[in-house]
């Protein structure tokens, strides 16, 4: 039996597809199947699955299990859960490996798999591979057994393990994502006063769509947060590991910015660390951890990425400005936005200040949000090194660690193509913003010199500094 995939479902560091076209429950077995060779070949015979609450989370799980087993593999299902949660059980019991069926914070039709080998991400050529084994039918066989784990409250448990964070009044957004049961079961064990928004867990997510980048998807949590005079509120994505925050104000506090606070804390109990952050992540995130000490490491964006980046320089926390936050040393190197909360309460308490006081404080800097454009994903990438050939030849001054950042006299911006989705990506960061300006009309005249005209212009925010500007405070 052989099998073809859809190439555009298999991405740099997940697989992810819209059902009923791009991925089914067939697409499902033959990555069980694939992947139960691949644990075979390294002498493993144990995987972990586990799945968030979208509506097609449970069919595609079970095909799943149906293909690990069909491969010899012992498969132990924890059931709805959040990657992390997969991730936490794939690092503490007794197995090879994990897969977590998730859309992530894709639109509801996506669905996917997020795969965990050795305590390693299995991302690019290894995703690729999957395709070579189903097209040859060259799988393992055999009869795996099924087993279940109920990880949910040693999980919780491990996340506020030696909590010494202070009390808050806090609002939670989980969406109507995996996230409900685990921040429900968290709030419990954490002193203070906490107000839970749509915690149960329902794949048609009928409040707003769980994607805590995207600003009109925090209305609720700022509303929550203004009208109870909360400290602050946080919220997560459809499968829990990328995390929002907003101040007292009702101000967004984005991923890199959350990341500035969670850094001195770390190097403080880390001297000289490096840190690892996103090329998209501001250049004053960059700035402060060379200011405390730490050394400052650009890596690609994506989660799988980020991952490899944190174990090959030893960095104890990184993170992006999407809010995807990694923590090694005393954690286990993954990413989680529920072990993110647990820090960020314990980096406000130790820091002194509000969380509002620290937003106060931080560089009066602009830019535009992680501008996302439609490109087929056939053109996206050539796109980007078109650009890139032309500014090598004029000579600009840009790093090439995940597409092109370019540095000039204004500040700096990057163009990137989504490893996820049909999408180029534009960022931008100045000191002002006429200087804003003149960087995304650089950006697009480089993008009209290949064709690409951008669809609409940074979405409007709300500072204190500059209501209704395009803008984001210190972006």
């Amino acid at each position: 039996m052989t099998h073809q995939f859809d190439p555009t479902s298999l991405r740099e560091y997940d697989i992810r597809g819209i059902v009923g076209k791009a991925l089914g429950p067939a697409d499902a077995v033959a990555i069980g199947r694939g992947f139960a060779t691949r644990i075979r070949e390294a002498g493993g015979r144990r995987v972990v699955v586990g799945y968030d609450g979208r509506l097609s989370s449970p069919e595609l799980e079970a095909a799943l299990v149906d293909g690990l087993t069909a491969g010899g593999v012992d498969v132990v299902r924890i059931g709805l859960s959040t990657s992390p949660m997969l991730y936490y059980a794939e690092a503490t019991l007794e197995v090879d490996g994990g897969i977590q069926v998730t859309g992530s914070h894709n639109p509801p039709e996506y669905n996917g798999c997020k795969i965990v080998q050795a305590h390693a991400p299995f991302f690019g050529d290894a995703i690729q591979g999957l395709a070579t084994l189903a097209a040859t039918g060259a799988w393992s066989e055999g009869a795996g057994i099924v087993t279940t784990a109920d990880v949910l409250d040693a999980y919780v448990a491990r996340l506020v393990a030696g909590y010494a964070g202070g009390a808050y009044r806090v609002g939670w957004d989980t969406g109507n994502g995996a996230s409900g049961p685990a921040i429900e079961k968290l709030v419990k064990l954490l002193p203070g006063e906490h107000h839970v928004l749509f915690a149960d867990v329902d794949g048609n997510f009928p409040n707003h769509h769980p994607d805590p980048t995207v600003e009109s998807n925090l209305a609720d949590l700022k509303r929550l947060v203004v009208e109870k005079n909360l400290h602050f509120g946080l919220a997560f994505d459809g499968d829990g590991d990328r995390i929002g925050a907003v101040d007292g104000l009702g101000r967004v506090i984005w991923g890199d910015q959350i990341l500035s606070i969670l850094v001195e804390p770390a190097l403080r109990e880390h001297p000289g660390a490096p840190i690892v952050a996103d090329v998209k992540s501001s250049q004053a995130l960059f700035d402060r951890i060379a200011a405390l000490g730490g050394e400052p490491v650009m890596a690609p964006t994506g989660h799988s990425l980020m991952k490899t980046a944190m174990t090959r320089t030893g960095a104890p926390i990184g993170g992006e400005l999407s809010g995807h936050l990694f923590f090694a040393g005393e954690y286990y190197g993954f990413d989680d936005a529920h072990y993110a909360a647990v820090r960020l309460l314990r980096a406000v308490h130790l820091s002194g200040q509000s969380l509002t006081e620290l937003c106060d404080a931080m560089p009066a800097l602009v830019a535009t949000p992680d501008l996302r454009f439609p490109v087929d994903d056939a053109r996206k990438f050539a796109v980007v090194d078109e650009v890139i050939a032309r500014l090598q030849a004029g000579g600009a001054e840009m790093t090439l660690t995940d597409g092109a950042r370019v540095t000039t006299a204004d500040g700096w911006w990057l163009l990137r193509a989504s490893n996820t989705q049909a999408m180029l990506t534009v960022r931008a960061e100045a000191k002002d913003q006429a200087a804003l300006d003149a960087l995304l009309a650089e950006v697009d005249a480089q993008l009209a010199a290949s064709g690409v005209i951008r669809d609409g212009q940074p979405r409007k925010t709300t500072t204190p500094a500059e209501a209704g500007a395009q803008v984001e405070r210190w972006k």
